[in-house]
C-alpha cells in the first residue's frame, strides 16, 4: 500500500470512531418470523435497533392508513425510525408483478404510505440476476428510468426520495449509479447492499466507492467466497464469518455516509456457483469490466471453504448485531 493510501485508510477509520451511525434492521434477516409490525418494532427495540427496514409491503401489514398510523405511532414510541420498501418497479423484469398494477400505480401507493408511517424514502428494486438472462440489463434500466421520471413530480411533491437497491445480482454499481443519474439524482438514491455485488462478479468495497455519494439507506451483511472448479462459489454468512474485509467495509460506509442508516440484512445462505470458466456464462455478463472481474477474483483467491453451521434467522441477526456493534464502540 502507498502512503498516500495508508493515510486516506487511517482517515477513514479514525472518521468512523466519530461519524455517526444508525445501526438497523432489514426485517427480511427475520423473514420466516410470522409477527406483526408491532412484534417486529418491539423485537427490534429489544435488539437497540434505531432503524426498522420494512423491506417489503408484507411485514408491515397492509397498506391501509389506519394501519399505517398505528405502526407509526409504536414506532415513535419506542424511538425507532421506520423505513418501507417495494419490490421491482420495472415493468419489463421478471420480477415486476403486474397484477399489483402498473408500476407507477404501485409506486404511488407506497409514496403514500410513505407519508402516513413517517419514511423518507421508498426502498425499490430494478428485479435480480435473472433479467441478465437473456438481458441485456440495460433495457431493464431504462424501462425503470422511465417510471422514475413518471413519477418524479409525485415524489418530489412528498418530499421523500426513492432508494434503488442494487438488488439480488441485477446490477452493478456502475449501472445503478447510471440509472440514479439518468432518472434524476435530486429524488433517486441508493439502497447500498454489501452483499449482491458479488452476485454480479464485484468486490463490495469497488460498489461503496462508487455508489456512497448516492446513498439513502444501506443493507449490510458478511460473505464468503472462494474457487471451486467450475469458477466461484458465494456464500452469505454472519458478521465476521467472510473474506470480504466487511470490517473495513462497515468503517468506510459510517465515514463516507454519516447520518444513514446501517441496517443489517442477515442472510446466512448456502454457496450459490458462478460457472465462469463455462464461456456460456458470459452471455450475461459481457459488460463486466475485467478490471472489477480481477478484484472479485483476488477475493475468492484468499478464501476457503466455509460450512455452514445451522442456526434460526434469530442467531444469525443478534450474532451479527452484536459484532457490529462492536466494530463501531456503539
Amino acid at each position: 500500500m502507498t502512503r498516500r493510501g495508508f493515510l486516506a485508510l487511517s482517515a477513514v477509520a479514525a472518521a468512523a470512531d466519530t461519524a455517526p451511525v444508525k445501526l438497523g434492521i432489514d426485517l427480511f434477516s427475520i423473514r420466516s418470523q410470522k409477527w406483526t409490525p408491532f412484534q417486529f418494532l418491539d423485537y427490534c427495540a429489544s435488539q437497540k435497533a434505531k432503524v426498522v427496514h420494512f423491506s417489503e409491503v408484507r411485514f408491515i401489514g397492509s397498506l391501509e392508513p389506519e394501519n399505517l398510523r398505528a405502526v407509526r405511532r409504536h414506532a415513535e414510541s419506542l424511538e425507532i425510525e421506520v423505513e418501507i420498501g417495494m419490490k421491482s418497479i420495472c415493468p419489463t423484469s421478471k420480477m415486476f408483478d403486474p397484477k399489483a398494477g402498473t408500476a407507477e400505480e404501485q409506486l404511488t401507493r407506497m409514496i403514500a404510505a410513505a407519508g402516513t408511517v413517517g419514511s423518507h424514502i421508498v426502498r425499490a428494486v430494478l428485479g435480480s440476476m435473472e433479467d441478465r438472462h437473456p438481458g441485456p440489463i440495460d433495457r431493464h434500466i431504462e424501462s425503470t428510468v422511465k417510471v422514475l421520471r413518471n413519477m418524479r413530480s409525485r415524489v418530489m411533491d412528498s418530499n421523500l426520495k426513492i432508494a434503488i437497491e442494487n438488488h439480488a445480482g441485477d446490477m452493478q454499481s456502475g449501472e445503478l449509479k447510471t440509472l440514479i443519474e439518468e432518472a434524476g439524482r435530486d429524488f433517486v438514491g441508493a439502497c447500498i447492499d454489501s452483499g449482491n455485488p458479488l452476485w454480479t462478479l464485484e468486490d463490495p468495497h469497488a460498489a461503496l466507492d462508487t455508489l456512497h455519494p448516492y446513498a439513502l439507506t444501506s443493507h449490510v451483511r458478511d460473505s464468503a467466497v472462494w474457487r471451486v472448479p467450475e469458477g466461484a462459489a458465494v456464500a452469505w454468512v454472519r458478521m465476521g464469518e467472510g473474506n470480504v474485509n466487511i470490517d473495513e467495509y462497515v468503517r468506510k460506509y459510517a465515514a463516507l455516509c454519516p447520518g444513514r442508516a446501517l441496517s443489517m440484512e442477515t442472510i446466512v445462505t448456502a454457496p450459490r456457483i458462478f460457472p465462469y470458466r463455462d464461456p456460456k456464462f458470459w452471455e450475461a455478463y459481457r459488460d463486466i469490466p475485467a478490471w472489477e472481474f480481477e478484484r472479485f477474483e483476488a477475493i475468492a483467491d484468499r478464501g476457503t471453504p466455509h460450512k455452514i453451521a445451522p442456526a434460526s434467522e434469530k442467531e444469525d441477526l443478534e450474532a451479527s448485531l452484536q459484532y457490529t456493534r462492536k466494530l463501531l464502540n456503539l
